[in-house]
């Protein structure tokens, strides 16, 4: 059985929850408040977390920072009554796995605990393998493969810039497995999950005492990616203040854990990924000149993939490889009708969006070949006929359509996101995201 732990002083919403989940196989504590939670995470061990928004002695945003000073790693579904789509997507920016509004349909709750654990198992088996990369054949590719073989052997810093989506962990991972600190730890940091109060410890460690919740002393992940690679993904959402303490870090090779007085050495080689423009923000000073330049000793740039087309077979039998493997299926290819309708797509949410789809298409698909019926229709409705203009245009164009398909599906099914994810072939915390950024009322 999978041991859940739901926080909900709502004792009935709890009792009901807990008789449902009981009957798929989960067993159920129930505490009632944050203290209460805690000290029953202290003790137990727990493979998934249902947490209320609101709690007597605290929110869920109170939890999370509590979750993160004593390092308990155990995945958040939240629950709440609250439709604000700023209080899902700071939650989801925290670390939480996905988000749920009440009233609670059963089977949706059920579906998003069986995802979440799924991604969990995903994530811990990515920590423990290598991850293949695929090189590609395009021109594009062979100078992205020429600056990586360039800069691997040295301990020169880089900065990898590109669309999201276009693979950046696997270029970075790709320069530390031929450098010569393969054989030494590779510690990834997604710098947009980390709040300011935190980013502190968890990169420079802390001693114990340092701060309410530190019960004993932290290593961060300088020292744990010692003598290897430390790769900061979204170096642009760093803090100012952290900044500071980066370059100094980078500079001296020595660090300060929180509340500590004595300075530990660190042998680290620092890539960075970003998909801003860093020049920009240190041109309006969100970003410090000197850290940029320190970063910056050799920067590659990641081609989006509607610029290396010819390298879309790869990318898609790869996939299909992967999607195989993970779903026990035996998809051989695309058909070759699907094969151009997939050169034709503008692909906007690059291989991550090719990977998604490829594996939801292998897994409708019940025969050797991915057909058009296994695809999303929207894919089968590409306006071929519009002049590109700009690069600027262009996206602002994509965006105008993005937003009005967005908007379109959740008026048909009613605003429930789930189905709205599913219908555009995303997850939930992305579809949040995006609500967020256009300005959408759901």
């Amino acid at each position: 059985m999978t041991n859940t732990l739901l926080v909900e002083d709502d004792i009935a919403f709890a009792q009901l929850i807990q008789g449902f989940l009981k009957k798929h196989d989960y067993q159920v504590e129930v505490r009632t408040s944050i203290k209460e939670a805690i000290n029953q995470l202290q003790t137990n061990s727990f493979q998934l977390i249902l947490l209320d928004f609101n709690l007597p002695d605290g929110n869920g945003f109170d939890f999370i920072e509590k979750l993160k000073q004593l390092q308990i790693r155990v995945p958040v579904i939240i629950l709440t009554s609250f439709h604000d789509v700023r209080t899902a997507v700071k939650a989801l920016q925290m670390g939480v796995k996905d988000y749920i509004t009440k009233p609670v349909n059963h089977e949706e709750l059920l579906a998003v605990m069986k995802q979440t654990l799924q991604e969990q198992a995903q994530e811990t088996v990515s920590e423990n393998t290598s991850k293949e990369f695929v090189k590609g054949i395009s021109e594009a590719a062979q100078e992205l493969q020429r600056h990586i073989e360039l800069v691997a052997p040295t301990n020169m810093s880089v900065i990898i810039e590109g669309e999201s989506g276009t693979g950046k962990e696997n270029v970075a991972r790709s320069i530390h497995n031929l450098s010569n600190r393969k054989d030494k730890p590779f510690v990834a940091i997604d710098c947009g999950a980390l709040s300011e109060e935190l980013a502190a410890s968890e990169l420079f460690g802390h001693v114990k005492g340092a701060f309410t919740g530190a019960v004993n002393d932290k290593k961060g992940e300088f020292e744990r990616a010692g003598g290897g690679t430390l790769f900061l993904d979204e170096i642009g959402n760093l803090s100012y203040a952290i900044q500071v303490k980066l370059l100094r870090a980078l500079q001296e090779r020595e660090i300060q854990p929180v509340g500590g007085n004595k300075l530990v050495k660190v042998d680290v080689r620092l890539i960075c990924a970003t998909n801003e423009d860093l020049r920009s923000n240190v041109k309006n000073n969100s970003f410090r000149e000197d850290l940029f330049h320190r970063l910056n000793e050799f920067s590659i740039h990641m081609p989006p993939l509607r610029e290396r087309k010819s390298d879309l077979e790869l990318f898609v039998n790869h996939f299909i490889k992967e999607a195989n493997a993970e779903l026990n299926k035996q998809v051989k290819s695309l058909s070759g009708e699907v094969l151009q309708i997939f050169k034709k797509y503008d692909w906007h949410g690059n291989l991550r969006e090719l990977k998604n789809i490829v594996k939801r298409a292998a897994l409708i698909a019940r025969g050797e070949f991915i057909t058009k019926e296994d695809i999303p229709a929207e894919m089968l409705h590409i306006n071929s006929g519009i002049e590109k203009r700009t690069e600027n245009d262009l996206k602002a164009m994509n965006e105008m359509n993005e937003r009005d398909l967005i908007i379109k599906t959740l008026r048909e099914v009613k605003y429930n996101k789930s189905k709205a994810a599913q219908l555009l072939n995303i997850d939930r915390k992305t579809l949040y995201l995006k609500i967020a950024k256009y300005g959408i009322e759901a």
